[in-house]
């Protein structure tokens, strides 16, 4: 059979096309996904279901793809989370609710993306979201994804202390961190209603599934996209150990900020050289494919509790964040501190979900100037790539995260906190005898945010690093878009889930209207 669409990735960007665009029932789409589908709640695995820190079990899972990066020069190779499953990584990810500012987007608009100024973003955010605790110009309250704050009166004691220590420290409250003009404290907003991770197989496709013009095929992987000339016409696909074909007027990647470029290249489409190193004939040169790599590097500010203190291991354990401009930074909020009132071991340490020792401020530089790469490892589709992250290679990101480790210990003085802190687990001493070591330290123990993206970057064909058009469109192919976190042309200040949902729902409109 042959579709008007094949969506590749039922994530949080392509679970939102291939809902919208079956809106049309004159319309048929094949959402393919590499790993299972539940198609109710109720059959959900608790992993899946409930929602617990990325960082823990779902890291072992079959539901993760269990990828390895590389942080820096002198790290060890870390872990990258991503989601093998329908809902992707807002499947297994930490649910923090939460936009980029409107800087992010205007930024894309003037780097020649007209189309993605933020006032035009606008309507498309409050469109997918129900906000359970503001209703109002910013915000909205029939979307697909359930979105809600823990209240003064159910905040961990760790909690609270945080919250004084950063207002003593002089930083603003604000109770909604999605307001434009929001800086400072704030309790987080979460896709957590209920405890359960409010995916996009639980908010968009549960509104979907039952059309006739929508097939969903689990267990599938994509090996290469099938050209006519430069003219996207199929894909190869593996499942249950055979290979086949399927065909489509239109393909759509939405693998994400691995996937899509991974599969990009071994379709011929990439940097020619890179290419030809692997043995892979060359459809269409595309040098940007796989650069840019984007994310927030973070590090643990972690302190070991007095007996006495209560550790509560429910989830989510994120209940306020701090978002801050460093000093002397023109980028305003490119700093977050996310604390976490129950903190464990690294899983690749030994750490399980419920071996709490105390709690954590996880500091994240959210406007890095470093950026890395992704490069093929082999022709195979099923070797993963390279994942060459680069943090810190920038002065200017090493004397931010400087800046915010010191603040980090510096809060933990205030008496509220003080007086349950038994220790400081890391950094230690030793650490912090000056900027050198400091700048080992983090650079060795810096780890992912979750937050990759960037390797397809949208822009105009006149920019030699850009991958696709501001409509999605692959440069010098047709029928072939890219709609994922890969096409940010930088990381947003902000977790990711957000804006990727955003953009699928902003590309299915712009689709739906060229279709």
């Amino acid at each position: 059979m042959k579709y008007d669409v094949i969506v590749v990735g039922a994530g949080s960007a392509g679970s939102i096309v291939a809902t919208r665009l079956t809106e049309d029932p004159s319309r048929s789409v094949l959402l393919l996904e590499s790993g299972p589908d539940y198609d109710d709640i109720d059959k959900l695995p608790e992993e899946v279901k409930f929602g617990y820190a990325t960082g823990t079990d779902v890291m072992v899972s079959d539901h993760n793809w269990q990828f390895l990066g590389q942080p820096t020069s002198i790290a060890q190779p870390m872990m990258v989370p991503r989601g093998k499953v329908t809902g992707g990584s807002s499947a297994i990810n930490g649910q923090m609710f939460l936009r980029g500012i409107p800087e992010d987007y205007d930024t894309w608009a003037s780097w020649g993306n007209d189309e993605w100024q933020y006032e035009k973003l606008l309507p498309y955010f409050r469109q997918l979201e129900t906000d359970t605790d503001f209703s109002d110009d910013f915000h909205g309250t029939d979307g697909p994804i359930i979105v809600r704050r823990f209240k003064e009166s159910d905040m961990h004691v760790a909690s609270t202390a945080f919250k004084n220590s950063a207002l003593a420290a002089g930083h603003l409250e604000s109770p909604d961190l999605n307001n434009p003009d929001s800086e400072g404290l704030s309790p987080t907003p979460l896709n957590n209603p209920n405890g359960i991770r409010w995916s996009t197989n639980l908010g968009y496709l549960s509104l979907s599934r039952h059309r006739l013009n929508l097939t969903i095929r689990a267990n599938c992987d994509v090996q290469r996209i099938l050209f006519e000339g430069k003219k996207a016409v199929g894909l190869e696909v593996k499942s249950g150990g055979e290979t086949f074909t399927v065909e489509a007027d239109n393909i759509i990647l939405s693998g994400g900020a691995i996937a899509s470029p991974q599969i990009l290249m071994l379709s011929g489409v990439g940097p020619s050289e890179h290419l030809s190193e692997h043995g892979i004939d060359l459809v269409h040169h595309l040098p940007g494919v796989g650069s840019n790599l984007r994310d927030h590097p973070i590090v643990p500010i972690s302190f070991r509790t007095k007996p006495e203190v209560p550790l509560e291991g429910l989830a989510p354990r994120q209940q306020y964040v701090l978002r801050y401009t460093a000093e002397g930074s023109d980028l305003r909020n490119d700093m977050i501190i996310i604390f976490q009132n129950f903190c464990t071991e690294r899983v690749d340490r030994g750490g399980t979900r419920m071996d709490g020792y105390g709690v954590r401020m996880t500091l994240s530089l959210y406007l890095a100037k470093s950026s890395g790469r992704l490069t093929l490892q082999s022709n195979d589709a099923s070797v993963q790539p390279f994942l060459n992250y680069n943090y810190f290679d920038e002065e200017f990101d090493r004397i931010r995260m400087r800046e915010g480790i010191l603040k980090c210990l510096d809060l933990a003085k205030h008496p509220d906190f003080s007086k349950m802190v038994e220790e400081v687990v890391e950094p230690l001493p030793k650490d912090l005898a000056s900027d050198d070591a400091l700048d080992e330290w983090m650079m060795k123990e810096a780890t992912t945010g979750h937050h990759i993206s960037g390797t397809c970057k949208m822009g105009p064909s006149t920019d030699e690093m850009a991958v696709v058009s501001q409509y999605g469109k692959v440069h010098g192919i047709e029928n072939l878009r890219v709609i994922d976190a890969s096409i940010m042309p930088d990381c947003i200040r902000a977790n990711t889930n957000v804006t990727t949902m955003m953009i699928g729902e902003r590309l299915s409109d712009l689709i739906s209207s060229e279709m």
